[in-house]
């Protein structure tokens, strides 16, 4: 009997150090978390805006006479000059009308001519030489809209730019005023995009302490454009409905990448003064909250949800109302870390753990 209790004896002993090895391994394995602060820091963002991309000049190319389109001189995409020749309209009826009015000038100028000579002699009255002067003009005007007529079946590009589609082939009729084509100058593209009442606000503020004026596009494909454009106008009303109002942006295009009807982002940087800041690695995600584990002055963790303001790379902008630089948080070891779990901990300055992240690429 005494054997036996003897044997339990020493099971609950082996137990018992058995239990406090474990604990001992799990102080030495909590001994390796690592802690900080928030910081105070001036930082900026950039806030995101639709933008609808416009050529700085895009017309559309429209026939000024109506006829048969004889040639097409161009193709579609294709960069031509001011002043080029694009297509044709067959002229000859506009021809045929301008040799009848040239034909009737020289008439009109061969009757002046006698009714002069006639005048000279007294022969009939200032009245008639004026009548023959003014039928002269008449003519004459003639002429120059008949030669303004064989002009508009030419269709010549007003600047430098490329053509969009060709709406008809060779052979069509084309109708008066009918559109062939349009063209566009992307030289510099113009970015349209909207912001709110408060977001103007801001912004003139900004412009008034002298901060430029810069803005950054992003592409459909998420790339950035090579060129940094400049905010130039401002709309000068507000949208009742949305509450909005537009700003434009001018951005070099000198590749010819930005075409007219593009889409992107305008991303403007907004500056922040005394933000308080934490890593991102220091938070993690609950039913879509954001929460920190506190360390309180016994190195016991409590969870605390912080309101963030801003996500930018690898930190969070924190709303100070929810945490405070005084606070000692978990930098590292969060997905093993649990509520009330008392640490051992090293302290890393909240400066050196900042700077190490934003030169994170």
């Amino acid at each position: 009997m005494n054997k036996r209790i003897f044997f339990f004896v020493v099971l609950i002993l082996n137990f018992a150090i058995a239990c406090k090895q474990h604990k001992e391994e799990a102080k030495e394995e909590a001994g390796k978390f690592t802690i900080t602060s928030p910081i105070l820091l001036d930082t900026s963002y950039a806030k995101e805006y639709i933008a609808q991309i416009q050529s700085i000049q895009n017309v559309e190319i429209h026939a000024q006479e109506k006829g048969y389109l004889e040639s097409i001189l161009v193709d579609e995409g294709q960069f031509v000059h001011a002043g080029q020749l694009l297509f044709k309209i067959m002229p000859k009826l506009y021809e045929a009308e301008l040799a009848k009015s040239r034909a009737e000038l020289q008439t009109k100028e061969l009757e002046l001519q006698n009714v002069k000579t006639l005048a000279e002699k007294n022969i009939i009255s200032k009245t008639e030489l004026a009548i023959a002067e003014a039928k002269l003009n008449e003519a004459k005007a003639d002429v120059m809209m008949d030669e303004l007529h064989v002009s508009f079946t030419d269709v010549r590009a007003p600047f430098d730019g490329i053509i969009d589609r060709i709406k008809y082939k060779k052979g069509s009729l084309i109708d008066e005023n009918m559109i062939l084509t349009s063209i566009s100058n992307n030289r510099d593209v113009f970015a349209y995009f909207n912001v709110t009442e408060i977001e103007y606000l801001d912004y003139k503020t900004r412009a008034r302490n002298g901060e430029k004026n810069t803005v950054t596009l992003q592409l459909a494909n998420g790339q950035l454009h090579k060129h940094k454009g400049t905010i130039e106008t401002v709309e000068s009303e507000f949208d009742n409905t949305t509450g909005n109002i537009a700003f434009r942006a001018r951005f070099p295009n000198p590749e010819g990448l930005l075409k007219h009807g593009e889409t992107g982002k305008v991303l403007l940087s907004v500056p922040l003064k005394n933000a308080l800041i934490i890593p991102q690695k220091a938070t993690y995600e609950l039913q879509d909250l954001t929460y920190v584990y506190l360390v309180d002055k016994e190195n016991k963790l409590h969870s605390k949800r912080v309101d963030v303001l801003q996500k930018l790379p690898n930190i969070y902008v924190i709303n100070p109302v929810t945490l405070n630089i005084s606070d000692k948080i978990l930098l590292d070891g969060i997905q093993s870390a649990k509520e009330d779990d008392i640490i051992e901990s090293t302290f890393r300055d909240p400066k050196e753990v900042i700077t190490n992240l934003q030169l994170i690429k």
